[in-house]
């Protein structure tokens, strides 16, 4: 295996890239970095839907100058990781609890084996949902979760009770395996830069087109129907008050102030239900904060920063976190006040 690169996007050096098997045979595509000298920790970063390894280039190597070992993997049904249908554009999964397997297979082939402790995860928007719903189970193996965006609920949903039921009907019978009605092999990243609901940087914006455009096949399109009925399950689950006070692995979640894909309100609730957690709003920032402009990724990499490693002490930890926050905010405010005075 091989991974993908462009002029703009060039691959941190020294990867080890492998497939990993998940119990039922599904290859998982996997890449490792080790930084010089000892690591802190390692990260796995979990990906949102429809993303792949490459799209996390520059963030795999801020992670390593921060002296973590990064894992980073392609979920089943998505870039080079193996698929349930014949039609490899449709990144389908007929129940999330499939994705257990692919942690199952990265924690067992490339954490236990290469990677020391403690184990760290950044999820993004649909990975940090699977991660959320691994911790409330009490199954994570990983001491503190970085979330951006979680797949709490989705943004804009005119009727959502009849679009579950919509999504669960035609799954019933038999179109499990179809685009979701309007959806079709399109991906995000062939749509014009104006208007896109992921990220202001338009530099990021066509840096990520320029990977899908070299290797197209990284690259799936709508969900399918089964797709959708699955993650109107877990996100029903969510909605239950009592979900998040059983989410025990410390947890700081990353909000985008002009969120167009999750529900933000949804993710805030959530988040403010946490019994060891708290939300970190990054506002005017879009869905993809990591693809955001330098000034929405410095706030992120502040609050990080303050969490992984952090102090031991997992709430200290969170609180340095948020205080690191409100310290650039105020720090910039104060700038901005002096050069308009």
């Amino acid at each position: 295996m091989e991974l993908v690169e462009t002029q703009d996007n060039p691959a941190p050096p020294g990867a080890v890239v492998t497939d990993l098997r998940a119990i039922d045979g599904m290859k998982v595509r996997a890449a490792r970095w080790h930084p010089a000298g000892e690591a802190l920790g390692t990260i796995v970063v979990c990906q949102g839907r429809a993303e792949f390894i490459e799209k996390y280039f520059e963030t795999v190597g801020e992670l390593i100058d921060r002296k973590l070992v990064v894992v980073a993997f392609d979920w089943r049904g998505q870039g080079w990781s193996g698929r349930d249908l014949d039609n490899a554009a449709k990144g389908h999964i007929d129940d999330f609890s499939l994705y257990d397997r692919d942690l199952d297979a990265v924690r067992d082939q490339a954490l236990e084996p290469f990677c020391p402790k403690p184990w760290f995860a950044l999820g993004h928007s649909m990975g940090g949902a699977v991660l959320l719903d691994q911790a409330r189970r009490g199954q994570s193996p990983f001491e503190r979760l970085a979330l951006i965006g979680p797949m709490i609920g989705i943004h804009g949903m005119r009727y959502p009770r009849a679009a579950r039921m919509l999504a669960e009907g035609m799954d019933m019978l038999g179109f499990g395996g179809s685009f979701i009605p309007g959806g079709g092999r399109s991906n995000a990243l062939e749509r014009a830069f104006d208007g896109n609901p992921l990220t202001s940087d338009l530099a990021r914006y066509r840096r990520n087109a320029g990977v899908v455009a070299a290797a197209p096949s990284l690259a799936i399109g709508a969900p399918t129907v089964g797709w959708m009925n699955a993650a109107f399950r877990l996100m029903d689950e969510f909605a239950d008050p009592e979900y998040p006070r059983r989410v025990l692995t410390p947890t700081l979640v990353f909000a985008a102030g002009d969120e167009r894909v999750v529900d933000g309100r949804a993710v805030e609730r959530f988040a403010t239900r946490l019994k060891a957690g708290r939300q970190v709003p990054i506002p005017l920032a879009r869905h993809e904060i990591l693809m955001e402009r330098d000034e929405f990724r410095h706030q992120f990499w502040d609050g990080f920063d303050a969490f992984i490693p952090g102090a031991r002490d997992e709430l200290a930890a969170i609180s340095a976190a948020q205080n690191w926050i409100e310290k650039a905010r105020e720090k910039k405010r104060w700038f901005g006040r002096r050069r308009g005075g």
